[in-house]
């Protein structure tokens, strides 16, 4: 028997493998950095599933930045995500949702090539109910000086390298973009490594599905209601789980509309642009789709703050045009 017999059916394409297969020179440069990002991944994983058992629920008694209650999680997380990174040196600059500051781990003078950004475990509050979760990540250059490396990840979204998520639900599932493609990796418990099981991934033109939490429809601005009185209408379907990594990953394979759109108390959105807003809108835009924040483009947002917000309305791209022509 060979390894080219029709009846191994086993699939041993590691994201290893597939990465330095790639014609895509950024893919080659990428491959190590986003290693270190699947290998934290594994361990957060491991985490979030003996979560109960370890008794690392709830929150930790402080707040982050935000005015959010810090969950254990969140902050093993983002230990684990940094301890990874920490060993390669070519990452300059690490950014995290739960860290006030960016995190700079060497200059561009000493090898420091990439900023990542990420939010380490997006929807944490809702491991305690096995709620999926996930961790969002984008990959920028270091565009700036030794003396200001710090400034690095504000950059648009349309300087991303990469961007992707793992979500850790029923299976653990990795989805990334280095600018050519969306492809998905699923977790093999066995072997030990996220194997590929789907290049060039689509996302459909138009699916009659909207995912927005209606609980807050009074606080929304006119021309969200007057979408969602269209939809209502125009007998589309509702759903919505809660953690945006969940409710993306459900979007880009099944078509529809994702929504988090401003509010009276919100004006700005809620979703945080670097770490949510713009690799979701990469993803998304490589995909097919379409990304907006109201009536532009989340990736043509120049940021000015670390932990700006944005309003997020992202999906099949006939889908983000009904919303956004309501605007």
């Amino acid at each position: 028997m060979t390894p080219s017999d029709p009846t191994i059916r086993e699939n041993l394409t590691t994201l290893q493998i597939h990465l330095r297969s790639q014609k895509n020179g950024r893919a080659g440069e990428l491959s190590g950095v986003i290693e270190a990002i699947a290998l934290a991944a594994k361990s957060i994983a491991h985490k979030v599933r003996r979560a109960r058992i370890d008794d690392v629920l709830g929150a930790v008694g402080a707040q982050n930045l935000h005015g959010e209650e810090q969950q254990k999680l969140d902050v093993i997380a983002d230990d684990l995500i940094l301890h990874c990174l920490r060993e390669r040196h070519d990452v300059a600059v690490f950014a995290s949702e739960e860290q006030d500051e960016p995190v700079v781990l060497r200059p561009r003078s000493d090898g420091g090539r990439y900023c990542v950004v990420v939010d380490p475990l997006d929807g944490s509050s809702n491991v305690d109910v096995a709620v999926s979760v996930g961790t969002i990540f984008s990959i920028l250059e270091n565009d700036q000086p030794d003396e200001t490396t710090d400034q690095a990840p504000l950059q648009p979204g349309t300087r991303q390298l990469a961007a992707g998520y793992v979500l850790y639900g029923s299976s653990v599932v990795m989805v990334f973009t280095m600018g050519e493609g969306v492809d998905m990796y699923v977790l093999d418990p066995v072997v030990g490594e996220f194997l590929l099981v789907q290049e060039g991934l689509r996302i459909s033109e138009e699916k009659k599905i909207y995912s927005v939490n209606e609980a807050y429809v009074n606080d929304f601005e006119d021309g969200m209601r007057a979408y969602l009185d269209y939809a209502h209408g125009a007998g589309y379907g509702s759903r919505y789980i809660g953690s945006m990594v969940a409710d993306v990953h459900r979007t880009l394979l099944k078509g529809g509309v994702f929504i988090y759109p401003a509010t009276t108390k919100a004006p700005g959105g809620k979703l945080r642009l670097l770490y949510e807003g713009n690799p979701m809108a990469m993803l998304v835009e490589q995909a097919g789709g379409a990304a907006a924040c109201g009536a532009g483009r989340i990736l043509d947002v120049t940021p000015t703050k670390l932990h700006q917000r944005t309003p997020v309305i992202m999906g099949s791209s006939a889908e983000v045009a009904h919303v956004t022509r309501h605007a």
